[in-house]
């Protein structure tokens, strides 16, 4: 089975050659020109492995990096980048990626290093079952209840799927806000979270009045049970 990269990268011409011998060596590749089409792209379905340029027109790679890692926590991240010096890698390899290549480089070099990190990457990684009869298609973004899908909006999937990668942990809204609605104002985010929250509660949860699943968490946010 053909795995699936994304490619991120703003000057076209890495775009086009690259995407051309990844797949020559039997890859599906998508790409993306910034940050912005990029997310859209993940939205849509998740690729096997990610390849994120450093330097984007609407953003900084390190940051999109850590954002890729708490939104997908198992999704493959190499970062590509012209920077060589040992603190730039550094820099990337603390952010959450799981490599780093230096432009330029040899295309048989970074195919190496892709199939490596796909060999690391566990089946459950594509998806996950959970308490209470819930699943997760992380690929095919399907979300489960007792075998039947549950349709969820674009927020709704995202707010779930941060909380479930999450488990155990307290959740504050700010953190929820930062990743869902990024630098956008909203008017009172946090009534907007909450109802996000119930509409997510009346959709997974046996009974919404009294969450087994989600748990609010006083004066701070919410948290996915374990």
């Amino acid at each position: 089975m053909s795995h699936t990269i994304l490619l991120i990268d703003d000057d076209a011409d890495i775009l086009k050659v690259l995407r051309a011998n990844l797949e020559f060596h039997g890859f599906s590749v998508r790409t993306a020109d910034s940050w912005k089409a990029g997310h859209e792209a993940l939205s849509s379905g998740l690729p096997d492995l990610i390849l994120l340029d450093v330097m984007l027109p609407d953003g900084d790679g390190y940051d999109i990096c850590r954002d890729v890692r708490k939104e997908y926590p198992a999704l493959p991240v190499i970062m590509l980048t012209a920077k060589d010096k040992i603190s730039e890698k550094v820099m990337g390899l603390d952010c959450g990626a799981d490599d780093y290549v230096v432009k330029p480089f040899e295309t048989l070099e970074l195919v190496a290093r892709i199939k490596a990190r796909l060999r690391r990457a566990k089946p459950a990684d594509t998806g996950i079952s959970l308490q209470g009869g819930l699943s997760i298609d992380f690929k095919k973004r399907i979300v489960k209840l007792d075998d039947k899908e549950v349709s969820l909006t674009p927020k709704e999937y995202e707010l779930l799927t941060f909380l479930v990668s999450h488990k155990g942990e307290v959740i504050s809204r700010e953190d929820i806000r930062k990743l869902l609605w990024k630098d956008h104002k909203i008017y009172s985010w946090s009534r907007v979270i909450d109802v996000h929250i119930q509409h997510l509660r009346q959709k997974i949860e046996g009974d919404s009045s009294a969450p087994r699943l989600i748990r609010t968490i006083p004066g701070v946010g919410y948290m996915f049970r374990e």
